[in-house]
């Protein structure tokens, strides 16, 4: 849906955006993740047509920006940090209004419009009000549901959540959620969490530069060279730990045990096995096979915390 191809943006000689090339995919929800003045906002302005670029070629749905902008602002929907409100206007009218200058031409086709971004955006309540009365939160809701008015199949989201309290930040995020499949979408963040609660793929950018771009869990495992998943079972005795380590493509097996646990506690282990195939299957069968009752098994991912201060201090050094 959106192809950016070696993107670059100066001013003077300071780099904003340095060279980068990525996709967003029909369907998916893609984080833009990096820190505060990392690029993620001059990449995203540069897409949506705000902003020209110094060298490099994007296209959205189809359509060079540079070529096409107008059919491109067409397929996008845009909702930057700061929502464009006029303050004074009531929900019902502002969100009326953005569906006339969006193209929606029709009275009865903006009442549907209008009706359909009031209900999945939680504004009923609220829809009849001025939009200066409004918590935070609705604001953010309202400036989602004018990204939305003519149902375009991309919405780039500039920090949606930003400024907003934990309830808020939910409410948004389960929204954001909701509309993936529908609407192919680009998030930028710099809340470690939201991405990782909210994206199919993030993509790591600092000082301008992608420096990883992968799901979570396949980011884990390049960084540390294998791929872990954590069991928790009841029995096996002793040789269980040597018919793990039997299993093809297992490099380590390691039992956490606590002192003082009853002996019949659920016993833990990390597994690590080598990349690029997902053994959860196999395991799963051999410990049924070895007449083991499992209890629990999941990947070990790290964090994203943990996943950008790796990345970011691997570029430093």
């Amino acid at each position: 849906m959106i192809q950016v191809n070696e993107l670059t943006k100066r001013y003077g000689n300071f780099k904003a955006v340095d060279n980068i090339s990525f996709n967003l995919r029909k369907g998916e929800i893609l984080g833009f993740l990096g820190p505060n003045g990392a690029g993620k906002t001059t990449t995203m302005r540069i897409i949506t047509g705000y902003l020209s670029a110094t060298q490099g070629k994007v296209s959205v749905a189809g359509y060079d920006i540079f070529d096409k902008p107008l059919e491109v602002k067409k397929e996008i929907g845009y909702l930057p940090e700061t929502p464009p409100l006029y303050r004074e206007m009531r929900v019902r009218d502002f969100l009326n209004f953005a569906g006339k200058i969006r193209g929606l031409n029709s009275a009865r086709q903006r009442r549907q419009r209008l009706q359909y971004v009031v209900e999945r955006c939680s504004l009923e309540e609220v829809q009849n009000l001025h939009i200066h009365k409004l918590s935070k939160g609705y604001r953010q809701r309202v400036g989602l549901a004018q990204a939305l008015i003519h149902n375009p199949p991309i919405l780039i989201l500039d920090e949606p959540s930003a400024g907003l309290d934990p309830h808020q930040i939910i409410g948004v995020r389960q929204l954001i959620r909701q509309l993936s499949g529908e609407h192919s979408i680009l998030l930028s963040t710099h809340i470690l969490p939201e991405a990782s609660l909210t994206c199919d793929r993030v993509l790591i950018i600092d000082r301008g530069k992608i420096l990883a771009e992968d799901t979570t869990e396949h980011l884990t495992g390049k960084l540390k060279g294998h791929d872990m998943v954590r069991i928790l079972v009841r029995g096996g005795g002793p040789e269980l730990e040597k018919r793990i380590k039997a299993l093809p493509g297992v490099q380590k097996v390691a039992e956490m045990t606590n002192e003082g646990q009853p002996k019949d506690a659920p016993r833990q282990f990390d597994i690590s096995y080598a990349l690029g195939r997902d053994r959860r299957g196999e395991l799963a069968r051999a410990l049924v096979e070895a007449d083991v009752e499992l209890l629990e098994l999941r990947p070990q991912a790290m964090t994203l915390e943990e996943i950008f201060i790796k990345i970011t201090s691997k570029v430093d050094n």
